[in-house]
């Protein structure tokens, strides 16, 4: 039994919904930080050590980004080719990498902020900021549910 025009086994086609919505949303956010040569990904391990009161290991970056190790160093070693992200030895144990934002890096996370806000300010025209409102308060039920 279908409950909708696409086939969609009834029960979940608001889950279906939900997940299309969110990948809609994902591609453009991404679209938009192309610009700045930054990916959702990129940008999210950059926010963490622009925060940071001083350059992270790559272990604290992959705590905070809530990743592996491996997936932190592949990213680190993305933005680092883009002049985003400098590595350099920590000065307490030379085992040790530590990873620091650039200014090059704290430039382009500005600039990611901007489009971003422009992205949410386009969700707010197309939502109405009452439905935007509304919207995130049961996403977040949803996602702490």
């Amino acid at each position: 039994m279908t409950d909708d025009c696409h086939g969609t086994p009834k029960g979940c086609a608001l889950t279906l919904l939900l997940l299309d919505a969110a990948r809609a949303v994902e591609a453009r956010a991404e679209g938009a930080l192309a610009e700045v040569g930054l990916s959702l990904a990129k940008l999210g391990a950059l926010r963490h050590l622009v925060l940071a009161a001083e350059p992270l290991t790559l272990s604290q970056l992959a705590e905070r980004h809530c990743c592996g190790k491996s997936n932190v160093t592949q990213i680190v070693d993305r933005l680092e080719t883009d002049g985003f992200v400098a590595r350099a030895p920590d000065p307490d144990d030379r085992r040790t990498i530590r990873a620091t934002v650039t200014a090059h890096g704290r430039a382009a996370y500005e600039r990611a902020a901007t489009l971003l806000a422009d992205h949410e300010r386009a969700l707010d025209h197309r939502l109405g900021v009452a439905a935007r409102a509304e919207l995130a308060r049961q996403l977040q039920t949803l996602r702490e549910g």
